[in-house]
């Protein structure tokens, strides 16, 4: 007589373990705690052997049948599936878990990469609390899809990030051998929306308090601050800003030639007060680098519009922000802030560097200097509300270092 599952929930634990039959060597054997574990008892080659499938029910009757069925296979076939199984269970144990997955990664092909250390610190942060101690084997991909959503909840662009080093790790195992395929292979990114930040009067004035060299509290390099500033200012790229070099300011212009322009044209940048006290400033921690932004580590080369990033995702809490933001996010600013002090959409997007569209392209190719110039010292003007700095006096000049 074969069992079913309202006989199973029927049972009732008894003193003694006992065991009801399925038939064919299968049973489960239920002890007085309640515990229910399915048993196989079974002939190879002249001896009596036995092993086990699991416990229910997290095994049920049909799969516990089935791997029942698979057993009796290998018995006809003269291989004994206890040795199988042990075979299996051991490999499964010997088999890496992600943390050790991610050590390995880690030692192989991200310690010498350049963003290695925040690819590392993504799969710690979100992944390894989850995953830490299983199994990279036992990693399906509906694991994935649960993990990234719900990191996708809090932080959507994070959670592509996440997908990202995630499909990248788990081709690394594939490509070692731990895995056969990754769970992950082909799995799309949900679309991100454009962002809209836009800082806010009182963000602005927690910003600019926290980039001065007198705030202590807030562990940002000071080049980085200086930089941070430079962009809100003149609205340009991070990696224009970052890769600034003495010889290309002019006075109180700032030449980038076109081959560090995203559009590929030269583009002329007038420095209204503030922007010129920053590289004054500047001129202090620059050292002999062409530089304006010098790297931190290395006087030869600029800093990087990564470790800007880097340094306003580690304090952008402290500084006392209640939504993250980005360095182009101060560029977003800038631009949003001239509309609404007046400025012309046209010289508004030439301020930041951008092409002209449509039949203005064609036709229009007067420079917009003057006008450029009257848009970023009314913005200094009005920074200057926000910030409650007052004007400089009229006729002051601010001397650079001379490039020969």
């Amino acid at each position: 007589m074969t069992l079913s599952d309202l006989q199973i929930k029927k049972t009732a634990p008894r003193n003694d373990r006992f065991e009801i039959s399925d038939g064919k060597g299968l049973s489960l054997r239920i002890m007085p705690t309640g515990k229910k574990t399915w048993v196989f008892r079974y002939m190879i080659r002249g001896k009596a052997r036995r092993m086990t499938f699991g416990t229910y029910p997290t095994i049920s009757l049909s799969v516990a049948r089935e791997m029942h069925s698979l057993a009796m296979q290998d018995i006809e076939r003269g291989n004994d599936p206890g040795y199988k199984k042990k075979a299996e269970d051991a490999a499964r144990i010997a088999a890496p878990t992600v943390a050790d997955l991610l050590g390995e990664f880690w030692t192989i092909e991200l310690e010498n990469k350049k963003t290695g250390k925040d690819i590392r610190r993504l799969i710690t942060k979100d992944a390894l609390p989850v995953w830490g101690n299983r199994k990279v084997v036992s990693i399906t991909r509906r694991d994935a899809v649960v993990l990234i959503d719900k990191v996708r909840e809090r932080a959507p662009v994070t959670a592509n990030r996440l997908q990202t080093v995630l499909v990248r790790m788990f081709n690394f195992a594939a490509e070692r051998g731990i895995l056969e395929i990754s769970p992950l292979v082909g799995m799309r990114k949900k679309p991100e929306q454009a962002r809209s930040r836009v800082l806010s009067d009182e963000e602005i004035k927690l910003l600019w308090s926290a980039l001065d060299f007198d705030n202590m509290a807030v562990d940002i390099y000071r080049t980085s601050k200086l930089a941070l500033k430079m962009i809100l200012l003149s609205g340009q790229r991070p990696g224009e800003v970052c890769g600034m070099t003495w010889d290309e300011i002019a006075d109180d212009t700032w030449n980038i030639p076109a081959e560090r322009m995203k559009g590929k044209n030269e583009h002329t940048v007038p420095l209204p007060g503030m922007a010129l006290e920053i590289l004054k400033q500047a001129e202090m921690y620059s050292g002999q680098s062409r530089f304006v932004f010098a790297s931190s580590h290395k006087a030869n080369e600029p800093l990087t519009p990564h470790a800007l990033s880097k340094a306003i995702l580690r304090h952008w809490q402290e500084i006392g922000f209640k939504e993250p933001f980005t360095p182009h996010d101060l560029r977003r600013t800038l631009r949003t802030r001239l509309t609404e002090i007046g400025v012309d959409d046209v010289v508004a997007e030439r301020v930041l560097g951008h092409k002209l569209q449509g039949i203005l392209a064609v036709y229009n190719h007067y420079g917009y200097d003057k006008e450029k110039r009257q848009a970023l010292d009314n913005w200094d003007k009005r920074l200057r509300q926000i910030l409650s700095i007052e004007e400089p006096k009229e006729g002051k000049i601010i001397r650079l270092r001379q490039v020969v």
